[in-house]
């Protein structure tokens, strides 16, 4: 599964005739800028790009609100390290409140663990409520998704179930799919694109056979096509993220694309800004 790479050619012309814009508009003035520049478009494609906050473990809340603000994205999931568990109500809520002071809009909360639990369970969805979060991103034992379903419902908060690739009780997305096609539609999938593609399946396919059960999606890139593939930046590594923007864009992918990057985590923005620049690049090639 080799990524699609940007023609060389095409993005020698595109440069081009960037210059030549560029040109006209020194020569001609604004006159002339405003007859030849495109009419103005979402750089995301209608996508929520955003971020798994994970990336940002090794911050507080505030500077992850800032780095996803200067990495030009709109859209962000809260790891429980930027909003803990035992967290009170005023506590989540003055989150919720920083998070949309700064121009984001609050996507989720996850990965949580979830036993076959009523109290521990009941928690977290009182948590997700009271953060305003529309979906639990979370990975539950296999004895707790009749707990999981009947608080989704309750509560009218949508259940993410992330796959964790080779070893876990959820490989890839077509795992969770097989353990909910027949629950509530509350119940889904958050498909994380490098563990699913370490499992041998394809997320290309994972987006057509998940249909609306896809809930939410990690984005990152790994090394190779196998277990041992470990995380990298978006297109350094196997995956064909352009097809896959392509399938989501198709399907008008309503729900989060958080940009989950993995390693330098003392130091990850420079790496965050090459991935956003590649996600918005894609896109672009996709017009």
């Amino acid at each position: 599964m080799k990524p699609e790479r940007i023609d060389r050619r095409r993005f020698l012309q595109t440069s081009l005739a960037a210059s030549s814009t560029a040109l006209a508009a020194a020569t001609l003035g604004g006159r002339a800028l405003a007859a030849v520049t495109k009419p103005a478009h979402n750089p995301d494609g209608g996508l929520k790009l955003g971020i798994a906050s994970y990336t940002y473990r090794n911050f507080t809340l505030e500077q992850a609100i800032a780095m996803t603000q200067q990495a030009g994205f709109k859209y962000i999931n809260l790891k429980d390290v930027h909003l803990p568990l035992k967290s009170t109500t005023a506590e989540r809520q003055a989150a919720r409140q920083k998070i949309e002071s700064a121009g984001l809009k609050l996507m989720g909360g996850g990965v949580i663990y979830l036993k076959n639990d009523e109290a521990e369970t009941q928690s977290v969805f009182e948590y997700a409520r009271d953060a305003g979060m529309p979906v639990i991103v979370c990975s539950p034992a296999s004895d707790a998704l009749d707990l999981v379903e009947k608080k989704a419902k309750e509560f009218n908060i949508l259940i993410a179930i992330h796959n964790h690739g080779p070893g876990d009780k959820y490989p890839s997305p077509l795992e969770i799919l097989a353990a909910i096609r027949d629950r509530d539609p509350h119940m889904g999938i958050c498909m994380d694109v490098g563990h699913t593609v370490r499992a041998g399946v394809d997320p290309v396919e994972c987006v057509e056979r998940c249909g609306d059960r896809l809930h939410d999606m990690h984005m990152k890139d790994v090394t190779q096509a196998a277990s041992a593939g470990g995380p990298t930046e978006l297109g350094h590594g196997v995956i064909d993220i352009v097809s896959l923007l392509k399938a989501l864009s198709a399907r008008r992918f309503p729900w989060h694309i958080g940009l989950e990057y993995e390693t330098h985590g003392d130091n990850p923005q420079l790496y965050v800004m090459e991935c956003a620049g590649y996600l918005r690049g894609a896109i672009a090639a996709l017009v």
